[in-house]
């Protein structure tokens, strides 16, 4: 019999977490699609509203967008040339519920008072992050997890 595969075993670099990093670990990254999220799509609004860099901002979209998360679309306002926004894809859309979940934590952790509340449109109640299993039970901070390897782990003799 086998030992089990242990976490310290997996290649940390298979990791989701990890590859997810990679695209949104950037200073700004996260908080420009949240601005995006939220329909600021052109590049002079999201400078201003962010304060960023021009540079910064060029460099960060054209990550978020060799990620397949950005996509641009033309416009021109009369009298002007053309130009380009900026909006989310379908995967960069996925994001929403992580960024809702880092809000979540920040309200509870790190500010006196949430400075946004978020709303169900249906109802008008707050929206809150909830874990759940596929079984449909929730899974609370203090309830026991375990991490197993999935089709996509790499071991020490998997290469």
């Amino acid at each position: 019999m086998t030992e089990p595969l242990r976490w310290r075993d997996l290649d940390s670099g298979a990791c989701s977490i990890a590859r997810t990093m990679t695209v949104l670990g950037e200073p700004w990254t996260v908080l420009v699609v949240r601005d995006l999220l939220h329909g600021v799509r052109r590049f002079d609004d999201l400078v201003a509203h962010l304060g960023i860099a021009r540079t910064v901002l060029a460099r960060r979209l054209a990550v978020l967008a060799e990620a397949g998360l950005v996509e641009t679309a033309e416009y021109r306002e009369p009298g002007r040339r053309a130009r380009r926004e900026y909006r989310l894809t379908a995967a960069g859309q996925d994001l929403r519920p992580v960024l809702m979940a880092l809000m979540e934590y920040g309200d509870r952790h790190r500010a006196d008072a949430p400075p946004v509340v978020v709303r169900h449109e249906g109802c008008g109640e707050p929206v809150t992050m909830v874990a759940e299993c596929r079984a449909g039970h929730r899974v609370g901070t203090g309830d026991r997890v375990r991490s197993t390897p999935g089709p996509g782990a790499r071991g020490p003799d998997t290469g």
